[in-house]
């Protein structure tokens, strides 16, 4: 096939989806296009370069050599025409799309009640949400915002904060009344503590006694990748969690969380920034719209009733 003929953009684009989703049927699904029709356009690349780019099993999906040197270049291709088409779109009225990449808990509880203001002021913008709990790379992953928790590390980033909330251990009544309420730190050793099943910046759960900063080690049963299924895990009474006040205001209002420990992680704070991965190029007017929206909409309550 004639190179004239061959959207090589389109091309890297699908391969760089297929790896990110991990499959082709999970690509599909997320480029609206059937599983053979990618399978078929990856198998036409592979056919042009002469090398197998996949390794093809019912079972599990590996890039060959070949394929992972390959999608490291298409993706650093694919930034780079991203970031010329944001430079050339600097200062332009915001259209295009946007991903945004947030945990699922973010979007429940802060994004989705203020994005459809956001849309209906930029009508020629489109979203697409990228809910995750772990920390990507945005070039990589090709994010224009990322919603992150925690303190910001020295980075070439673009950050703005949009508020911050003290973080609360939490249990439902039901299992606080079997497994009784820790008056204390080292009370918990007696209890099942929810946790990510990932690493985090903060490996503990940080509480101040007598002055003194204890920290205890969550080595529960339990585990879970995602902070809304802890939430809902609490909820149904699987043990304690600790989580952003926002995330579980509405519950303990309603009396269907209650906090524990409330003094000693008083000064348990987190904030929350919208970052973007700009670089030292002008930023593009639709990213600077959504920024722009969220610092000035997003609000980030605190859990009630906590001791300050």
């Amino acid at each position: 096939m004639p190179r004239s003929e061959v959207n090589r953009a389109a091309e890297m684009e699908v391969f760089a989806r297929v790896v990110e989703e991990g499959g082709f049927s999970a690509a599909a699904r997320a480029l609206g296009l059937t599983p053979s029709a990618v399978s078929k356009l990856v198998a036409r690349l592979e056919t042009r370069l002469g090398a197998r780019l996949v390794q093809r099993s019912t079972r599990q999906f590996a890039l060959t050599p070949e394929g992972q040197a390959f999608h490291e270049r298409a993706v650093r291709i694919l930034a780079e025409m991203e970031e010329a088409e944001r430079a050339a779109a600097a200062g332009e009225t915001p259209v295009g799309l946007i991903r945004v990449n947030t945990s699922a808990t973010v979007n429940t509880h802060l994004l989705a009640p203020v994005l459809p203001e956001f849309l209906a002021a930029h009508p020629g913008i489109r979203l697409d949400l990228v809910l995750t709990d772990r920390v990507i790379d945005l070039v990589e992953a090709r994010v224009d915002v990322a919603i992150r928790a925690g303190p910001m590390p020295e980075s070439r980033l673009r950050a703005r904060k949009l508020g911050e909330t003290r973080l609360v251990v939490v249990g439902s009544p039901a299992y606080l009344a079997a497994r009784g309420i820790p008056r204390r730190a080292a009370d918990l050793a007696a209890h099942e503590l929810l946790g990510f099943g990932y690493a985090r910046a903060v490996q503990d759960w940080p509480f101040m006694e007598d002055g003194r900063r204890v920290g205890v080690k969550v080595a529960g049963r339990l585990r879970a990748s995602d902070g809304e299924g802890l939430r809902q895990l609490a909820l149904h009474g699987a043990g304690l969690v600790r989580m952003a006040g926002f995330c579980v205001r509405e519950d303990i209002l309603a009396g269907r969380l209650v906090p524990v420990l409330e003094e000693a992680s008083a000064g348990d704070l987190e904030a929350f920034h919208a970052v973007h991965a700009g670089g030292t190029g002008p930023m593009p007017a639709r990213v600077r719209a959504l920024l722009d929206f969220l610092a000035a909409n997003v609000r980030i309550p605190d859990a009630p009733g906590l001791a300050v």
